[in-house]
């Protein structure tokens, strides 16, 4: 009885284990015939991003300008603090001093409209995250928002520029990469894309204490000098003081009441 048992028993896990085996090896077979079509879509996806990001770079001046018509044409509410007006101010005059840090390492290349690229910037505030001025924007514009008394178009924004500016970057990152090749994988394995490192300070001393000539891995350009600075970033401060004047006259009633 007990030797039935036991041969009973033996039987029983060899056939476990061999439809184990068989159903693993369906599995395996399944993924890597399912793993080159994924890997064509997302590939696809990529190159369709891609595209989108470099029409919206080329195009990056003027389509904000949906934005501020929002921003004039939205009548504000009275029951909204007038608090929000500075503290607008605050997140405008952040983002601008932002983009100002920025363009004094990079200089006037942040202009081009083109693919022209300059020298691998790994300076100031690239050293901390490789979007700077695209997160200086961001916070202009939701600066703005606030100042309107029209918070709820805060969030609206900010996920209006996340997915224009994750395309530009998927382009970007692209252009850079073949053109670059290992000294931007480099730079992109120490410098995270939006979110600056606040925790690991010895990563960020070693990434100011890299060797930023032309033959090493990162290689940036001098810092330039302020007068230099404020000529290259003149048309984004006229425009907001251009903006600031705007929201004054539609806080006074000159086009448009508050709700």
């Amino acid at each position: 009885m007990k030797t039935s048992e036991y041969t009973t028993e033996l039987v029983r896990n060899y056939i476990n284990q061999r439809i184990g085996v068989n159903f693993g090896l369906y599995s395996r077979r399944v993924t890597m015939a399912a793993t080159p079509q994924q890997t064509q879509l997302e590939q696809s996806h990529a190159d369709m991003m891609t595209r989108v990001g470099a029409w919206l770079f080329r195009h990056r001046t003027v389509i904000p300008i949906p934005l501020a018509l929002a921003i004039l044409a939205t009548p504000a509410s009275r029951t909204q603090p007038a608090a929000l007006v500075g503290a607008g101010a605050v997140l405008v005059a952040l983002g601008e001093a932002i983009r100002l840090w920025g363009v004094r390492h990079i200089g006037a290349i942040s202009r081009t409209r083109s693919d022209r690229l300059g020298p691998l910037v790994a300076s100031g505030p690239f050293a901390l995250l490789r979007n700077p001025l695209y997160v200086g924007n961001v916070a202009l514009w939701v600066g703005f928002a606030v100042s309107a008394r029209l918070p709820w178009l805060a969030p609206v924004f900010v996920a209006i520029l996340a997915f224009e500016y994750h395309a530009i970057v998927r382009w970007e990152e692209r252009l850079l990469e073949e053109r670059l090749g290992e000294s931007y994988r480099t730079y992109t394995g120490q410098v995270p894309r939006w979110v600056p490192s606040t925790i690991n300070r010895g990563a960020r001393r070693d990434r100011r204490e890299l060797d930023f000539s032309a033959g090493s891995a990162v290689s940036a350009v001098n810092v330039f000098s302020w007068r230099e600075t404020f000529y290259s970033e003149r048309g984004t401060l006229i425009a907001i003081a251009i903006g600031f004047a705007a929201l004054w006259l539609k806080a006074h009633g000159l086009w448009l009441r508050p709700a």
